[in-house]
């Protein structure tokens, strides 16, 4: 049942691909409309600046500053099986 589902799933993906690279036509973009004032174009530098290294940047910095503000309290975080927390948990618990 997994397989039909996946073919399924690429198919649709397939066809719809398909479907926006038909719709879209390249062709009349070399037309130019009333009021265009393109500018210059970007280098290579510039377009890698811009779609990579500022995304990637944007999420370092929004990472960092939610490991750092993190003030969650250690017993209410979800921990692995040999992790220090819940071996506190159970040591409370056994005192108890």
């Amino acid at each position: 049942m997994d397989k039909k589902n996946a073919l399924r799933a690429g198919a649709l993906a397939a066809g719809t691909t398909l479907m926006m690279l038909l719709m879209s036509s390249p062709a009349l973009s070399l037309t130019r409309d009333d009021g265009d004032d393109p500018g210059t174009g970007l280098s290579v530098v510039e377009t890698l600046g811009l779609y990579v290294l500022a995304p990637i940047a944007l999420f370092v910095v929004i990472a960092g500053l939610i490991m750092v503000l993190d003030r969650s309290h250690p017993d209410h975080r979800v921990t692995g099986p040999n992790t220090k927390a819940k071996a506190a948990r159970q040591k409370a618990g056994a005192k108890a």
